[in-house]
Order: C-alpha cells, then sequence, then structure tokens
C-alpha cells in the first residue's frame, strides 16, 4: 500500500492503533518490500513470511475484540542474525557450524514480542558480528541501499540497510563498538547507542565481561527519525511507558539550548595508525557544528589526551569471547581470515593477560568519563570517510582488516568501553548521494538528551 511506504514509523504505529491499517496489511506491505530489494541487497537471510503474516492475524483480533495491546501491536520488524527467535535458524554468520534453529527468544527479542512487534525475518552480519562491515562466508553481503556496490556498515549493517530501503520500518540492533552506529551513519539513519544497563534485558548477566572487563554490548534503535528511535527505544526499555517519545513532544526540542558541547577530532586509535579525516567528514561535522551553534548551545574546542595503550587493550579485550566460541573441533577452518586469526590469538593468550587488559581497560574508561565529563556532550564525527566498498575489509589479511576498521571507526568503540550513551546523526549528503553524520556522546542518563538533539539536527 503506498500511503504506508510514505509513512514514518511512530505514524505506522499510530495508524495501526486507531484501527486505520491492519497488521495484515502492513506486514504484507514490507514482506513486499522484501521480496522486491532484498535480492539485491543481501539484507536478510531468513524470512519468515508465513510466521509474520499468521502473528499479524493474531494481532489483528485481538485490535478487533478491544483487548489491551502492547505498544508496538502489528508493527514489523527484524533481528540481527545473532539473536534467537523461537523457530527460527541462528547462524551467527558464520560456515564454522550450522544455523541451529532457536527453541526459545532472546531476552531482547522477548520484550519487543511481548509489545506486540511482528519479527519478518533474521538480518545479515559479519561473522560473530565482530566488524563494522555485514560481510560473510555463508551469504550475500548487506548492501549499501543509497550505492549498492558499497558497504552498509556493521555489524547492524543488514538492518540498517533494511530500514534505509523502506523493507522495515525501523530496527532493533546491537552495538559493541559501534555496530548500531557505524551502519546508522552509512545508510543515512539515526542510531543510538544507549548507556550500559539502559535496556534490561541487556544485562541480565550482568555489567562485566568474563574476565571483569567492561561489558561492551548493548542493544539499539535503528530509524529514519528520531521520534521512531524513541518508540522503539521505549518498548526495548519499557514498552508500558512512551518515556522517551514524551521527550521530544511538547516543546521539549526547541526548549533544549545552552548546552556546553566539546568538539573533538582526537581518536584514542591515533596512537597505533593514522587516523585521516576525509574532507566530507569536516563538511558533516562543520555543518552539525552550525546547527547546534544556531540552536543556542555553546560549542568549543575539547581538549582531550587518549592513552596510548587503548588499541592493544581494546583489542585484547574485544577479541578475548573468541576462545569460548563454540567451534565444533576440526571446524576452524571454516572460519574467515579475521575470525580465525584472532580466535587463535585469544586461545593462546594465559588467564593473567586477559584479567590484565580487563582492568587496564576499566581504568581507560574511567579516564573518558572524567575528560569526556568536562562537557554537557562531546561532538566527532560519525566515520572518518564514506563507506568503503565491499570486499575493502575482507580481501585483505587479519592485521590489515582490522587497521582499516579502526581507521573507518575511530570514534565508536571508545564509547562502548565507556558505557555512556552516543548518538550518530546524518548532516550532509557528498556529491555522490553518500550520507556522512556527527556523533554526540552524551552523560550517564542522557539518551533522551540525545534523541532531542538529533531531531535539533535533522530539523535544519
Amino acid at each position: 500500500m503506498s500511503e504506508i511506504a510514505e509513512m514514518t514509523a511512530l505514524e505506522l504505529r499510530d495508524a495501526l492503533r486507531r484501527g486505520d491499517l491492519s497488521a495484515r496489511d502492513a506486514v504484507g506491505h514490507f514482506l513486499g518490500r522484501i521480496e522486491e530489494l532484498n535480492p539485491a541487497l543481501g539484507s536478510f537471510v531468513t524470512v519468515t513470511a508465513e510466521q509474520a503474516m499468521a502473528a499479524a492475524s493474531d494481532s489483528d483480533a485481538l485490535h478487533a475484540a478491544g483487548e489491551p495491546v502492547g505498544m508496538l501491536n502489528g508493527m514489523p520488524l527484524a533481528y540481527k542474525d545473532l539473536l534467537d527467535v523461537a523457530g527460527v535458524p541462528t547462524g551467527f554468520g558464520t560456515a564454522a557450524f550450522g544455523p541451529a534453529v532457536a527453541e526459545k527468544d532472546s531476552p531482547l527479542v522477548a520484550t519487543l514480542s511481548r509489545a506486540g512487534a511482528i519479527s519478518l525475518g533474521k538480518t545479515q552480519v559479519p561473522e560473530f558480528g565482530l566488524s563494522c562491515h555485514s560481510e560473510n562466508d555463508v551469504a550475500p553481503p548487506a548492501r549499501n541501499p543509497m550505492n549498492p556496490a558499497l558497504s552498509a556498515g556493521g555489524s547492524s549493517g543488514g538492518e540498517a540497510a533494511a530500514v534505509a530501503a523502506g523493507m522495515l520500518p525501523f530496527g532493533p540492533g546491537s552495538d559493541g563498538g559501534g555496530s548500531v552506529r557505524i551502519p546508522a551513519s552509512a545508510c543515512a539513519l539515526i542510531g543510538l547507542k544507549p548507556g550500559l544497563g539502559t535496556i534490561p534485558s541487556d544485562v541480565l548477566d550482568g555489567t562485566l565481561d568474563a574476565f571483569g572487563a567492561p561489558r561492551l554490548t548493548v542493544s539499539g534503535p535503528l530509524a529514519r527519525t528520531a521520534l521512531d528511535a524513541a518508540l522503539l527505544m521505549d518498548a526495548m526499555v519499557d514498552p508500558t511507558r512512551e518515556t522517551y517519545l514524551d521527550a521530544l513532544r511538547d516543546g521539549a526540542v526547541d526548549a533544549l539550548r545552552g548546552l556546553r558541547i566539546g568538539v573533538s577530532t582526537d581518536s584514542p586509535f591515533a596512537s597505533a595508525y593514522e587516523i585521516k579525516l576525509a574532507p566530507d567528514a569536516h563538511a558533516a561535522l562543520n555543518h552539525g557544528i552550525r546547527v547546534l551553534v544556531a540552536r543556542g548551545h555553546h560549542l568549543e574546542e575539547a581538549e582531550i589526551f587518549y592513552d596510548a595503550a587503548y588499541p592493544e587493550t581494546f583489542s585484547t579485550v574485544w577479541t578475548g569471547g573468541l576462545a569460548a566460541a563454540p567451534i565444533p573441533a576440526g571446524n576452524e577452518a571454516k572460519l574467515g581470515t579475521l575470525a580465525r586469526s584472532f580466535r587463535e590469538r585469544a586461545t593462546d593468550r594465559d588467564l593473567k593477560t586477559s584479567v590484565a587488559a580487563a582492568g587496564r581497560l576499566t581504568e581507560i574508561a574511567a579516564d573518558f568519563r572524567t575528560q569526556w565529563g568536562r562537557y554537557d556532550v562531546v561532538l566527532t564525527p560519525a566515520m572518518a570517510f564514506t563507506p568503503p566498498a565491499i570486499g575493502f575489509y575482507t580481501s585483505q589479511d587479519a592485521d590489515t582488516d582490522y587497521m582499516r576498521q579502526c581507521q573507518y571507526t575511530p570514534y565508536t568503540s571508545m564509547v562502548n568501553v565507556s558505557g555512556l550513551p552516543a548518538i550518530t546523526v546524518p548532516t550532509f549528503t557528498t556529491a555522490n548521494g553518500l550520507s556522512m553524520g556527527v556523533q554526540l556522546i552524551g552523560r550517564a542518563g542522557s539518551e533522551s538528551q540525545l534523541l532531542a538533539l538529533a531531531q535539533q539536527l535533522s530539523e535544519m
């Protein structure tokens, strides 16, 4: 239906709530978009059309009976192929073991299902979600809707490409080093990485990893508008209250003025790699600065000094979990180049080294929070350059692959280490029609403020 294609996610939710559209209308529309566009974009690795239409019928029956329904009743979405959806295979983007049909939903999936959301399938990821692209050896790569020769980012690249291309109204991603913000930036979306613990399902196993380092991965929304991101954020946090949506209503966005915003292009990876910003990255940052100044905020150059130990320490912690990956004996050779190399390093590493890295990263995280805490918000470029071509990373050896990822995304992983929230927002369209943007890093608990800033940047 043509009117659905023109709706924001919030408008679609409200139309479903009023009964102007049925869940079957909505699900049928997006399934049609997937059938039309996915062969060229590689966003979905599994489409669960039959299950989705059955769920839509159930949603419509509840609505027709006047029964209480959830915040997202009838809303289509999808999940990265790293999360379990009951009755659907989970593949983790790897050839090292076959996809296993999940017996139950992952906690986030269960939360959104209780809110009434309807899953249309599973979206493409890099192997084990490790990388800032969404390419692997088991399915076609996720491609950028603005130029399918280019990467959609990662690890939520399949999800981002689907939202950007109109195959989904919005989508939940996960972010362990930038995996919501990177594909959001690549695909001209808003991507919010909440602070650690903001979404309850993220910390059911605690806030530290097995070695005592800060837990890096959180869930977050990918959306075309700040209001859409707020709606999905509400459902992910507490689907009985519209907390984040309410924070953007009744003039709150226009009332937000006078923040002290520190602007920085420094990266903690600069001690290990050459970090060079493309002219388009500068243009996106400068446009963001102009808009925020016009909105009445106080911007100044931030003096931030990053610990030279960060690159090696982060890499040690980031790869630590690979040692415990359940790879069947003899199947290591089926791993991709990056995962195989980093798993070998992780398994060769002794416990003392891993624990020491965890402690050091905890100290670095505290230093990040202290330095950034001199400002209400820290503003950085989102990415260092425009999305690269498919194969830019995977055609290389592991170390070159990883270096290129750090050079493309020099500002994202540090926020995961800190545990603070951040959001990426598109601010500039290049001469080739690609999107570039900025990242805003907030204080603990400032997700609503970041969404309001994203709305301000989007309105001018």
